[in-house]
């Protein structure tokens, strides 16, 4: 008698209850109103540090207001790839306005960061090339360098002395490419892109830095770590998303001219994927522009992230080397994060424990995001909580 649907799909139950037991299993929370420092999660308000809102965009009304004219004007759904007809003129428009903001010749926009990233890998390297992440990368970055078919090769977390090793005993390899995120979004730590740099051209091998987390924060103009180390012009390929500090949808590339060329032609979620809503783009212009004309967001984010690392450090916290508006508390164990998670909840505050994968075995922590939304008493009140917490 052959087996039916649901007893073919019966070892699902028996694995999420075995992710149950491991204390790792996912579930989704249904929120209530804008993304903003304040949120409504199931029901209830609470203090929200689990957003990677960071310029604190995200209800912002002049991005609403943009969005609700262009959608007026063109309709929201692209219905196409943009090699079909779903590019549209505000496409164009931001793609002009990334590469004047990133000092690039052009820019590509894709239909999320974490397309941006498998695409982009997929067509710089193939079979017979070599590709060199950082172990903690995100995992669009390594998805991506597994589904390029290159050699892949991991080095220890901004380890730019073992990188060099690996590169110097690559063997021949067509291509040479290493990828690494600016600002990493676990740890919260940067990578060390002027070592990288060094090691990318002693090693004749190409550079590509995810800067999702760093774009809009950090560096003069609000580029990334790249521009905060001076070294973009040592940079081959940088990686962005409009989805976090810039508070819309998408993710994109900015490069050289040839580059984005050839993306256009081999990146397989750019050319089989449809285009973002044009009307989307809208709000990224908007946020462009605010992070030109409103510097001091930035400024004032870092400066509050500072403060709240030496209050958490002084309480006995393990923050790892956060340098930047995410802060991790490492606590070891997935049960032990899910338990402060909870207990944070009943002090009206949301911090997200994050389990493996997403962090490595034993690493579970909670994430702390601030944002340049959140008043220095809700950081007071997450501190004094995490101190009757730590007593």
């Amino acid at each position: 008698m052959s087996e039916t649907p649901c007893d073919r799909l019966g070892w699902i139950d028996r694995e999420l209850a075995a992710l149950d037991a491991l204390g790792l299993r996912r579930r989704v929370s249904t929120r209530s109103g804008p993304q903003a420092a304040r949120l409504v999660i199931d029901g209830r308000e609470l203090v929200n540090f689990g957003s990677n809102d960071y310029l604190a965009l995200a209800a912002d009304q002049r991005l609403s207001a943009a969005v609700a004219e262009a959608a007026g004007r063109e309709g929201w759904g692209s219905g196409a790839s943009p090699l079909v007809s779903g590019y549209g003129q505000g496409h164009r428009r931001l793609e002009e306005r990334l590469a004047e903001f990133e000092g690039t010749e052009a820019a590509l926009l894709f239909s999320s960061g974490y397309a941006a990233n498998t695409g982009v890998v997929a067509a710089l390297v193939g079979r017979g090339d070599v590709v060199f992440a950082d172990r903690k990368n995100h995992a669009s970055l390594l998805d991506g360098c597994r589904l390029s078919r290159a050699d892949v090769r991991v080095y220890p977390h901004g380890d730019w002395q073992r990188l060099d090793e690996l590169l110097a005993t690559a063997g021949n390899y067509r291509r040479r490419l290493i990828t690494t995120d600016g600002l990493f979004s676990m740890d919260g730590d940067l990578a060390p892109l002027d070592k990288l740099a060094e090691v990318a051209q002693r090693r004749d091998a190409m550079l590509l830095v995810d800067e999702a987390h760093a774009t809009g924060v950090f560096g003069p103009q609000g580029r990334g770590v790249a521009e905060l180390l001076g070294v973009e012009d040592r940079v081959d390929v940088r990686v962005g998303t409009l989805s976090k500090a810039l508070s819309s949808l998408g993710g994109f590339v900015t490069g050289s001219r040839s580059l984005v060329e050839w993306l256009v032609n081999r990146a397989r979620p750019y050319v089989f994927s449809t285009a973002m809503p044009s009307a989307a783009t809208a709000a990224a212009l908007i946020a462009l522009a605010i992070i030109r004309d409103e510097p001091d967001r930035r400024r004032r984010l870092l400066t509050r992230a500072e403060s709240l690392r030496h209050q958490l450090i002084e309480q006995g916290w393990d923050v790892g080397n956060s340098a930047s508006q995410i802060i991790p508390l490492v606590v070891g164990e997935p049960g032990r994060a899910v338990e402060l998670a909870a207990a944070l909840r009943h002090h009206g505050l949301f911090v997200p424990a994050i389990r493996p994968p997403t962090v490595p075995e034993g690493e579970s922590c909670l994430r702390i995001s601030l944002t340049c939304g959140h008043t220095q008493e809700m950081v007071g009140e997450l501190v004094e909580a995490l101190g009757d917490l730590r007593r």
